[in-house]
């Protein structure tokens, strides 16, 4: 595996490709010994060697046209630290130099979608069955880039299908592959997760249950825990003498028979609070409260006193009728009437005063309008959060992720309420057309949190691109309710850890999720490289597990068998069955769009009888060890184990 880039993006993504996938890698990153603070910042020298030096091995690196060593993954075996050498760019030399005409896959990852492009077209054209993963902003141009290398590809090959998964081509972005994990940790608290047709599933650690109760076994079991993992004298998933390690994928008499030992099993995401109809997710009318509010009212109410007064005045001073005194009043008061010339000393005197009246309700009348009209506008445009609304979701951020996000919240049918400050963002329309709550502010105003409901809310999502904002909104929404569960959105790594130990220190009854971008899409990224067939890992202690989605077809393990029988206790265990037509399905078990553009699951049975008999046509999910799915692929030990 090749893996090149700018950010601290390519640098997670090679540790997750060494550590979960126990595979080879090369990492190209320019030399610049740069700090590199913001977001797009290129990366030091120091600094990625720093972060190898937490997230992986040590670092080599290989000479010119070498090739890194042999990874011995055999158990227990010395694990290849991760190849490192410099380039700025991704040129034909530079590629070659990484071992590209030899590789199996290549990860594009740099900041400037131009670069990744022209080392995209350089390596297919170098080795037309690599597997590329591109790392794109522009959804739409990414999605034709991928149709144009894949059919070079095939231009090259003339025998090779595009649609195989050895050459295919992966566009992705930051956002989509981190908004699954930010809706989960709002939802669920934890970025262990996996995405498959269209749903979140994730991985729940469980403690022995008691005697005489019935443990849940969600949608299955996939790992017994180890015998030390609650024990305070042992280490999680220690192999010390006595102990028993984890036990991955066991079959059902092995769940039974274990005893006084925790469980990991597999659950879908959902929201499991009060859901509400779209209709009374925001409110689209404007209260008068919003058109007439507080200073309007008293200003209008200082004017009224005061015409009250002076009509009752020239009532006393005249002899006209007290109705008539009004009329006079009013049309001193708006400059229509005639002026007092030959009129007594007290009438003219109270037209004066009258017509300053009429001065100061002038600017009143105007600002009264431009509010209404606002006032309006607003209700027209952007939902209000609904009176009583509560157990939501607030949204700080309507950019890039947040725009994801937000859509997977909704997708799960899981009420939201955003905050962003710019008018202008690219998430606006997006909320408008999904009839959620905006509040426009500036998130660091006391105000504008609390008109999202922060005291009733379950969640905060802080997703803007500014660190210090999100830290202030969040500590400003743990002094409103302690026990808020918060994750917040942080470029910098370490700055990320600093502030999630502080605030789990201060709050410690409380969830906190501190999580960079590049933390988070790190996984996606990698389990494209290993193919679209990958659905994404899950680590279980020091052990991990690969989900799958193969063709029957192509596995003799499966075509034939049972679900009973094509299930392989320790090595792999099929979990879920595609429904959808071959015509309509994805090799990377996404939700298609339908021609109205909605996103329609693909169609997956969870429930599958042990007796059924897998078809040549049939597609499963299967859950796998490393070695387990290298097995299965048929690639010996050169793939992850």
């Amino acid at each position: 595996m090749v893996v090149c880039g700018d950010d601290a993006l390519a640098v997670r993504l090679a540790a997750e490709l060494h550590d979960v996938y126990r595979e080879r890698v090369t990492l190209v990153v320019p030399a610049t010994d740069g700090a590199g603070g913001g977001s797009g910042a290129v990366m030091g020298r120091a600094r990625v060697s720093a972060l190898l030096g937490r997230v992986s091995a040590a670092v080599i690196r290989p000479s010119a046209g070498s090739a890194p060593a042999a990874d011995d993954t055999t158990g227990g075996g010395i694990r290849m630290p991760i190849g490192e050498m410099s380039a700025d760019e991704p040129t034909e030399e530079v590629l070659l130099r990484a071992g590209v005409a030899h590789a199996t896959a290549l990860a594009l990852v740099y900041d400037d979608d131009e670069t990744n492009l022209r080392g995209a077209l350089a390596a297919r054209r170098l080795n037309p069955q690599l597997r590329l993963v591109i790392r794109h902003y522009n959804r739409r141009l990414g999605e034709h880039l991928a149709q144009l290398l894949d059919q070079a590809a095939a231009v090259a090959l003339p025998g090779l299908d595009p649609t195989t998964l050895d050459a295919s081509t992966t566009v992705l972005s930051d956002a989509d592959t981190a908004a699954p994990a930010l809706a989960a940790t709002a939802v669920a608290g934890t970025r262990k997760v996996v995405q498959a047709d269209g749903l979140l599933l994730r991985a729940v650690e469980r403690t022995p249950p008691a005697s005489g109760e019935i443990a849940d076994p969600g949608l299955c079991t996939l790992a017994l825990l180890s015998s030390t993992v609650n024990d305070p004298a042992g280490a999680e998933g220690s192999d010390s003498s006595g102990s028993q390690g984890p036990q991955l994928l066991p079959d059902d008499q092995e769940v039974g028979a274990a005893t006084g030992r925790g469980t990991v099993v597999l659950e879908t995401v959902a929201h499991t609070g009060r859901s509400l109809p779209p209709r009374r997710l925001a409110r689209r009318s404007a209260p008068l409260a919003e058109i007439f509010s507080r200073r309007l009212r008293l200003s209008l109410l200082g004017v009224a006193i005061a015409v009250f007064g002076l009509a009752l005045a020239l009532w006393r001073t005249t002899d006209h009728h007290v109705l008539h005194a009004a009329y006079l009043t009013l049309l001193d008061l708006f400059a229509i009437g005639d002026p007092a010339v030959d009129e007594p000393v007290p009438r003219q005197t109270i037209q004066l005063v009258s017509g300053l009246v009429g001065l100061a309700l002038l600017p009143i009348l105007i600002a009264g309008a431009l509010q209404a009209f606002g006032a309006f506008r607003g209700s027209t445009n952007l939902p209000r959060p609904p009176r009583g609304l509560s157990g939501h979701v607030v949204l700080l951020g309507l950019g890039k992720i947040g725009s994801r996000v937000l859509e997977r919240l909704r997708e799960m049918d899981i009420p939201v309420v955003c905050v962003e400050e710019d008018p202008e963002a690219r998430g606006i329309p997006l909320a408008r057309r999904l009839q959620v709550p905006v509040v426009l502010g500036d998130v660091t105003q006391e105000d504008v949190l609390e008109s999202a409901k922060i005291h009733r809310a379950r969640a905060l999502l802080a997703l803007t691109s500014e660190d210090a904002t999100n830290l202030e909104a969040a500590l400003y929404a743990r002094g409103i309710k302690p026990d808020l569960r918060v994750a917040l959105r942080l470029y910098d790594d370490d700055f990320a850890t600093v502030v999630y130990r502080t605030l789990r220190a201060a709050h410690p009854e409380a969830l906190t999720r501190s999580r960079s971008v590049s933390t988070l899409a790190a996984p996606a990224f990698a389990s494209a490289m290993m193919g679209r067939q990958i659905l994404g890992a899950i680590p279980v202690e020091r052990k991990v597990l690969l989900f799958a989605a193969l063709d029957v077809a192509g596995f003799p393990q499966f075509h034939g068998r049972t679900v009973a029988e094509a299930s392989r206790p320790g090595a792999w265990r099929v979990l879920a069955l595609d429904t959808a037509e071959p015509a309509d399905r994805q090799p990377d078990l996404t939700a298609f769009r339908s021609e109205s553009g909605r996103p329609q699951p693909a169609g997956l049975l969870w429930d599958l009888h042990p007796g059924y008999v897998l078809r040549a046509e049939d597609r499963v999910v299967v859950a796998a060890t490393r070695r387990g799915l290298a097995e299965l692929l048929g690639r010996g030990g050169s793939g992850p184990r």
